[in-house]
Formats: C-alpha cells, structure tokens, sequence
C-alpha cells in the first residue's frame, strides 16, 4: 500500500498511482492531499486511486484510512464522497448511461446491492435498507465487484453512474437518499 500525494517532484501522484495500480499484483494506493480539485479526485479514482483523504482530517481518520486501504477496502474523505456523488448526479462528469454487458452478469440482489452502494450507503445502512443480513451484503459486494472486474467500492460508484444503473434522482441517484 502506498500513501500518495498529488504533486511531487519528479512524477506527479496521478500518474504514479496509475503506474503502480497497472503492476501485477497492483499496489493499492491511499490519496492524502491539500488539494480538493474535482479533476484530482476523479483523476485519482479512474487511475485506480482506493482513497482519497485530505491533509486536513484528523491523525485517528488517516490512521484507519490506512488499515482501510490496506485491508482491500476503498475510501473516500466524507466530503469527497458527496461530492463525487453530486458531480455524477449533475453531469458534470461521467458519460450519460453507456451499455455495459458486465451487468448481465449481475443478479437481482447485486444490483440491488450496487445500486444501494451509488446512493453512498454503507454496508449496515444497505442491509437495514435491503432486509438482509451484513454478512450477506458482504457477500454480495465481494461478489459483484469480481463479477464487474472492479475493485472496490469507488469504482462501483463510479461504474453504476455510466451505465445508468443509479441516475440523478432515481432510485440509485444521491436524491434518494433524502
């Protein structure tokens, strides 16, 4: 795991971490920056980034966010997270609803799951949500994420955005949440 900052001499931390999550096996990479640029953040995810933190947060949160990171987890600064959400829900990025024969491969509840995951829920809050156990939506991420080729909770917010299976302000969208 490798802890990435934005702008270094020599290389900058997008193009790093593209090179770093390309190497087999991939070295998960843990954005910590000042900078809260929209295209650093999106950058930094479509490279393969499996966090994103500010500078800013507090010793505990980068601390976990570490452990999270490196446990095969992703994460995103709370205001990231709604950020990137409203960004996608505005179109200010993303392609509008692209085909993708990748969900054919999904069941019911997985895309169920996935689209709970857009709308920003945690694990706790989909099962409440869903009426099935944690364990069982844990079972479900892990393996939609496989079934998708994705790795981790970033990317399926960003995958279920361009292909439509989560909209502004439909069932998957940032609205729905209330």
């Amino acid at each position: 795991m490798v802890l990435m900052d934005i702008r270094m001499p020599g290389m900058d931390g997008l193009t790093a971490t593209r090179l770093l999550t390309a190497m087999d096996p991939p070295v998960r990479v843990l954005v910590l920056t000042t900078f809260r640029r929209d295209e650093y953040v999106f950058s930094a995810l479509r490279g393969g980034a499996s966090g994103f933190l500010l500078k800013d947060c507090e010793p505990q949160e980068l601390v976990d966010a570490i452990r999270t990171v490196a446990g095969g987890e992703a994460l995103l600064a709370p205001e990231i997270t709604r950020r990137l959400i409203d960004a996608f829900a505005t179109g200010a990025v993303g392609p509008r609803a692209r085909p993708d024969g990748r969900l054919d491969a999904l069941t019911g509840r997985e895309r169920d799951v996935l689209r709970e995951v857009a709308r920003g829920l945690s694990n706790p809050e989909i099962a409440a949500a869903l009426g099935i156990g944690r364990s069982t939506v844990k079972t479900h991420m892990n393996a939609l994420l496989a079934k998708l080729s994705l790795r981790d909770r970033a990317q399926a917010i960003i995958f279920a955005y361009e292909v439509g299976l989560a909209s502004p302000g439909g069932p998957g969208g940032p609205s729905a949440r209330g």
